[in-house]
């Protein structure tokens, strides 16, 4: 699906969420990727074979407030 130059890189390789947008829909959380993924608001993905990547945020760490 990539037609530009450079080609990003394909789904099932690293740096995969450096694919373009083509299709977005923020109202519902999800952007369709040119390389053929669905990437959603959580980090989620689904790509173009079926398979799930599960939500990979970087964990927010607490703040610890002195009275």
């Amino acid at each position: 699906m990539c037609t530009h130059r450079p080609s990003c890189p394909s789904s099932d390789r690293s740096g995969r969420d450096t694919a373009h947008i083509v299709a977005a829909h923020p109202e519902q959380g999800w952007y369709l990727l040119c390389d053929g993924a669905i990437a959603f608001d959580d980090t989620g993905a689904v790509l173009p074979d079926g398979s799930v990547v599960g939500p990979h945020r970087a964990p927010v760490e607490h703040l610890s407030i002195a009275a």
